[in-house]
């Protein structure tokens, strides 16, 4: 039977769910945060929750206009803000210099993945507030111990989804590339780290996610600077729009850089 006759009979391939046009998705998105905002603003205008423990979004605009003027605790906003980008980008640039070349040798060597997978596993469902007073014990109240908290946050779930990415590599184009003469690192570098990209990129939001998270837990250590110590601080004095302001400093900061990570898999990694 020709083709184009057995072709003409088969039944038309339908999409599994509909594509939804990003102009929609934008005024979902839109339409959702202004929806909390506007049900935010009735809260705290018709006296459904007291300002104490909420306060309105007016208030929040002046405490960032006084945060800018004035400070907080001896410090500028702006020392605050960076002060714990600082901590974060040290615990993250520490964890990509250990977590992807350590996550590569566990996909490749099975050896290797036997041997640390069962330490990642005890530690890693721990909360960061459970091991705080041992590291404070064991490395004391400077910075080492702010950092490496976030650090031991951000290591595991990079290290997860670069071993899971790395293992998902077709083995058939590793063989293919060393039968040309490709040696071991050119074989990671042109194959296995584009193949295990989208992967690592993920394991990279994840862990920025709970890294952010640990910030607040770090800042407990006898910190004098940061966002999480200025939520903490605030905190202690019902200084709620302090709080509240700190947290969706935290939030947008943290939100840049998901949506920072999110281009990069679109440019970089745009076939998964």
């Amino acid at each position: 039977m020709p083709t184009d006759t057995l072709a003409g009979k088969l039944p038309a391939a339908v999409p599994n769910g509909r594509s939804v046009p990003r102009d929609y998705r934008r005024w979902a998105a839109a339409g959702s945060i202004g929806s909390i905002f506007v049900l935010w603003w009735l809260a705290t205008h018709l006296g459904w929750v007291d300002t104490l423990f909420l306060p309105a979004p007016e208030q929040l605009v002046e405490a960032f206009q006084r945060l800018l003027a004035e400070g907080y605790v001896d410090a500028s906003l702006w020392q605050h803000i960076g002060t714990s980008l600082l901590r974060v980008l040290l615990a993250l640039g520490a964890a990509v210099l250990t977590a992807i070349p350590l996550g590569i040798l566990m996909g490749l060597n099975p050896l290797v993945g036997a041997a640390f997978d069962p330490l990642v596993e005890f530690y890693r469902p721990v909360p960061p507030l459970a091991y705080l007073p041992l590291i404070v014990i064991w490395f004391g109240i400077g910075e080492l111990s702010k950092v490496l908290l976030i650090y031991l946050a951000l290591f595991a779930p990079l290290l997860i989804a670069t071993a899971a990415g790395v293992r998902r590599v077709d083995k058939s184009r590793i063989q293919a590339v060393r039968c040309l003469g490709a040696s071991r690192l050119q074989v990671v570098r042109h194959v296995i780290l584009p193949s295990a990209l989208p992967d690592v990129l993920t394991g990279l939001r994840i862990a920025l996610g709970v890294g952010w998270s640990t910030l607040v837990a770090a800042e407990l250590i006898a910190a004098n600077r940061g966002l999480g110590f200025m939520v903490q601080s605030a905190a202690q004095f019902l200084a709620t729009d302090v709080v509240v302001l700190g947290i969706l400093l935290i939030a947008a900061i943290a939100l840049s850089f998901e949506l920072g990570l999110r281009w990069l898999q679109k440019r970089f990694a745009s076939w998964e």
